[in-house]
């Protein structure tokens, strides 16, 4: 028997129309199974959708899975962003806090009313940093990314950092450089295998805006995702990556920035990023940001 669901386009990061993000969200997916996911995330080909359930116990306030067109993944900030949009905008919330469910465990997600608006902040999963790759992978992603020795900013090892979704970080020294970049994504595909990680994200200190610290791309072909518009779980990482190798002097407990992405492919937005420290350590990331409502549709499955 076909099924009728309601899916939603959300632009992330973003409170204009075709710039940001976009993620399709299902926020009743209750009957769905694997295949079903899969195939609407496919005809909507976005980088990801989002799929929200019912709890299946009292840990939760509910389940949320993410599909990019190709496969499932544990966790994406963007879809998330979306999702809890949808479910604010849709039910007239007022803010409000809500622990769903993801591969990576039970993260809280955080609704912000504001006058006549919402603000979605996420508390990403368990930081996890990998050791710098050694010379000849490192040059093999730097050559893949068509970069040169020259343009990687000497501060900053590339290596695997992750708050539930891993990304190779790869830190720049100019923002003409980081614009222009074209890389070889089958390469890029190829070394993912190899590394068990499927995205890149180059960024640099060298934003040229006012407020901003941060600009990035990002690339992942082995999901079939060759450029990110704007990535929640490669800025939050970036947030934890920057505490953890001193690049930006941080005191007390708490580091917080902004970073923007998308602007080479005419989808700017920007996340929020807040790290918790101890010890001079990254402990916690959250990232924030606002969103907006494109289209409701009705497909049948």
């Amino acid at each position: 028997m076909s099924k009728k669901v309601t899916v939603y386009q959300v632009d992330s990061f973003t409170k204009e129309p075709f710039k940001g993000n976009p993620a399709g969200v299902v926020i009743d997916a209750a009957g769905l199974n694997g295949n079903e996911m899969q195939l609407i995330a496919r005809e909507m080909n976005n980088s990801e959708t989002s799929f929200l359930f019912p709890p299946d116990d009292d840990s939760c306030d509910g389940i949320i899975r993410y599909f990019t067109p190709g496969k499932e993944v544990p966790t994406c900030g963007h879809a998330t962003i979306a999702a809890m949009y949808v479910k604010a905008v849709e039910g007239k919330l007022e803010s409000s806090v809500f622990r769903y469910k993801t591969k990576v465990g039970v993260l809280p997600f955080e609704i912000t009313k504001t006058v006549d608006d919402y603000k979605v902040i996420i508390t990403q999963g368990k930081i996890e940093f990998e050791e710098p790759f050694g010379s000849e992978l490192r040059s093999r992603i730097i050559s893949s990314l068509k970069l040169d020795d020259s343009d990687i900013d000497e501060r900053c090892p590339v290596r695997i950092v992750s708050t539930g979704h891993s990304k190779v970080l790869i830190g720049i020294k100019s923002r003409a450089v980081l614009d222009g970049l074209k890389p070889d994504y089958y390469n890029l595909a190829e070394i993912s295998a190899l590394i068990n990680c499927n995205g890149y994200f180059v960024f640099t200190f060298d934003s040229g805006e006012p407020g901003i610290l941060t600009a990035g791309r990002m690339f992942a072909p082995a999901i079939g995702v060759n450029e990110d518009p704007v990535t929640g779980n490669a800025n939050g990482p970036l947030g934890a990556y920057i505490v953890k190798h001193r690049l930006i002097p941080v005191t007390g407990n708490r580091f917080s920035f902004k970073g923007k992405q998308g602007e080479a492919i005419n989808r700017k937005g920007i996340v929020e990023v807040n790290v918790e420290i101890t010890g001079d350590e990254p402990v916690k990331v959250r990232i924030g940001g606002e969103a907006v409502l494109v289209f409701k549709t009705e497909l049948t499955v």
